[in-house]
């Protein structure tokens, strides 16, 4: 218990919290590209600078950046659980020893498991906010009015009922393996370079974040694309004109768009992707190592877990 209550897995969580806000500002245009491509199926621009040029044309300068503050208070939300389970468990299982690969998955998936079900309502609403105001080429995508994050709340649960805010929970379930697919090389890679020398560089720190995430990206983006649609909730795609949530529909969506687009629609949107969540993740890490080492230091505390 005091593995799991302890001041060391609350400094890796606001670590992971700050590195992540941090990372998520700098790259946050590329995230609303990604976006784009992934939501408004019928957009013929395919490259990443094309779109953010189109965005800022159509919409204005700034419109890049909109829906950043839910965005970053989701994203704070949900690094802060993730980190703060990831290592509470890791001290409580770990319990000074050398971690395994096998112990950073199993620890990651449910780190992962925790945080969607206590955070995706959030990340429903910010990705609602952040398409408002979206100019789209795809006539079956329904616009939304929201006057903020506590208006959109009250509005999903008056209109759609409050499960809405759940949409997409079963995907994100299923892509609890991108985080722990991601920390798994990470922590893998880590311990093969702390081997051979004393402490990580900054360089290293970067890179091994950003081929981690790359990794993890690649595998589970058809997955990714399905999440934003289902958390949009706002597509006619269905004869029917339902809500899409359920097992049935998340592959119904995966159908329609090999349908559409064959194969490769399954991963439209991701050099966009790729660009954003290597670059941002690599970022995060590098904040992330750099915060909690120098915490620890400042506190004069010695990191209780082996690598």
């Amino acid at each position: 218990m005091a593995g799991v209550l302890s001041y060391e897995s609350l400094v890796h969580a606001m670590a992971g919290a700050v590195g992540s806000m941090t990372a998520m500002t700098v790259f946050f245009p590329l995230d609303t590209a990604r976006l784009r491509l992934q939501v408004d199926e019928k957009r013929k621009s395919k490259r990443t600078h094309a779109v953010l040029l189109e965005i800022i044309k159509e919409e204005g300068l700034l419109a890049p950046y909109r829906g950043w503050f839910p965005v970053i208070s989701s994203l704070c939300c949900s690094n802060f659980v993730y980190f703060y389970t990831f290592n509470s468990l890791k001290a409580v299982w770990v319990k000074g020893h050398h971690s395994t690969t096998g112990k950073d998955l199993t620890l990651g998936v449910v780190a992962g498991v925790v945080n969607v079900l206590l955070t995706t309502p959030l990340w429903v609403v910010n990705t609602r906010l952040k398409l408002q105001g979206a100019k789209f080429r795809n006539e079956d995508i329904i616009p939304t009015y929201y006057k903020g994050i506590v208006d959109a709340f009250h509005q999903i649960i008056r209109d759609e009922g409050i499960l809405a805010l759940w949409n997409g929970t079963f995907p994100s379930l299923l892509l609890v393996f991108n985080p722990a697919i991601q920390f798994m090389f990470y922590e893998g890679l880590k311990r093969k370079i702390l081997k051979k020398q004393m402490q990580l560089s900054s360089l290293d720190v970067f890179v091994i974040g950003a081929i981690a995430k790359a990794i993890a990206t690649t595998l589970t983006y058809p997955m990714q694309t399905v999440q934003s649609i289902l958390r949009f909730g706002h597509h006619r795609l269905n004869p029917e004109n339902r809500r899409l949530g359920s097992l049935k529909n998340i592959l119904y969506l995966l159908q329609q768009r090999i349908i559409r687009f064959g194969l490769v629609g399954l991963y439209k949107g991701l050099e966009a992707k790729l660009l954003q969540t290597v670059l941002t993740a690599a970022l995060m890490f590098l904040v992330y190592e750099k915060i909690a080492a120098a915490t620890f230091t400042v506190m004069r505390l010695n990191r209780p877990l082996k690598h």
